[in-house]
């Protein structure tokens, strides 16, 4: 039997079965920078009622019927920034986050863009392979912070003739 997919507005009736999603993506997120989280629905949930409050565009990824991942976007008019993105690990490799992402190059397109912007954690190799699959290379950016409370930093990051401890 093959998989039934469909991408489509996230509404706020998605907010229960979309919330354990949100949640899975902050945990990965801590992930990245060493720190063990557990799940919090609660907030997955409160974050997405946010989005929708301030009209953020948001989508659902569903196969058969089940939420497969979210996708979340930031509008700054002309420039669309992918606010949060999240496929479950047992739904992956199978075309759900470019699904996804073809809805923000979509609003992108909408201003006469055709680029998305994004936020990437560099430990987030899957993220970057997946953009790169997608044409995406131009790093511009740099988050440049104080070491967080008890946060141990193991390598050095060069971007040019910088060097940062990460």
């Amino acid at each position: 039997m093959s998989e039934k997919k469909l991408v489509r507005t996230m509404e706020r009736a998605d907010l229960p079965k979309a919330a354990p999603l949100v949640a899975a993506f902050r945990v990965a997120l801590k992930g990245y920078k060493g720190i063990r989280a557990a799940a919090d629905v609660g907030a997955g949930e409160m974050e997405l009622e946010e989005y929708l409050d301030a009209g953020f565009p948001a989508f659902v990824a569903e196969i058969n019927g089940q939420l497969a991942g979210y996708l979340v976007c930031r509008v700054d008019e002309p420039c669309v920034w992918v606010e949060s993105i999240y496929v479950a690990e047992e739904h992956r490799r199978k075309g759900v986050a470019s699904m996804l992402y073809r809805e923000a190059e979509n609003i992108a397109r909408g201003f006469g863009e055709d680029t998305v912007y994004n936020y990437v954690h560099p430990n987030n190799h899957g993220m970057i392979a997946f953009l790169r699959r997608h044409g995406y290379t131009v790093l511009n950016l740099l988050e440049i912070r104080k070491p967080f409370a008890g946060e141990q930093l193991t390598r050095k990051i060069r971007v040019e003739e910088e060097n940062f401890d990460y």
